[in-house]
């Protein structure tokens, strides 16, 4: 079964308004200067089946969280088609879907309520996600004093939590510690063998070569190569290392 399908999406922002001279100059010179609108992600098609586990790579700015926010519903595509089914559990930028004045232990049934699940299925499992969290000493202080990374941690552990069909990551490999990297690491591979469907965005290409079977290269809002993790992690190394990670060769499958 196709979990996540998109047909020839494109996402479109309007561009902020010119607040000086200097600014209408360097505008004057881009692409997009006459149109007020930039692209994140421009005429993609991309099916993502049942249980696999696939990578998403890109320097910054190729439209990699775009494309998980469509495919978690958050953002409607400004042309195209986006179909995702099933249960969809989304890590994606810090502190979304959670309240900065509830505590952390609210915010993990507010968070819980909404991806769909009850408060009895939520308390059932509150105690394990402190746990997995570790941080336990601030679970009831308001969000709002959290670091970062104690957010981080407190929207993996929820996540990862419930009976997701889907979990879509954004860049958590590289937030918290070491050792909280390696949990993380741990239970994403305990999704993958359990059947469940993963999605990651990150800039760890060693841990993407780990975690993943397939990866998808994404340059300047359009698939660059979309194949096997080690193939195509081959390509975007040797395109980065000799500066042309920019400019890569047109769209290719790899199998």
């Amino acid at each position: 079964m196709n979990v996540i399908e998109l047909h020839d999406v494109s996402v479109r922002f309007r561009e902020k308004k010119i607040r000086s001279l200097k600014e209408a100059v360097v505008r004057g010179f881009t692409a997009h200067a006459k149109s007020g609108y930039f692209y994140s992600l421009r005429d993609l098609s991309l099916t993502i089946h049942e249980g696999e586990a696939v990578g998403i790579i890109g320097a910054n700015g190729a439209g990699k969280s775009t494309l998980l926010r469509v495919a978690a519903g958050i953002i409607a595509p400004s042309i195209g088609v986006a179909i995702s089914r099933g249960t969809i559990a989304p890590v994606l930028e810090l502190g979304t879907g959670f309240e900065a004045e509830l505590s952390g232990r609210e915010n993990i049934f507010f968070n819980g309520a909404l991806l769909g699940f009850s408060r009895a299925y939520m308390r059932a499992r509150v105690d394990d996600i402190i746990a997995f969290s570790g941080i336990e000493p601030f679970i009831d202080a308001p969000l709002r004093t959290y670091s970062s990374g104690m957010v981080a941690r407190l929207a993996f552990a929820v996540a990862t939590a419930v009976e997701a069909e889907t979990i879509l990551l954004d860049e958590i490999l590289a937030v918290g510690d070491a050792a909280f990297q390696r949990q993380c690491s741990a239970r994403i591979e305990r999704f993958v063998t359990s059947g469940a469907t993963v999605v990651v965005v990150s800039h760890d290409l060693d841990s993407l070569e780990s975690l993943c079977s397939r990866v998808v290269w994404l340059s300047k809002g359009r698939i660059a190569a979309d194949g096997a993790a080690d193939g195509v992690i081959a390509r975007y190394r040797a395109a980065t290392e000799s500066d042309r990670g920019t400019s890569p060769q047109p769209y290719q499958v790899q199998r």
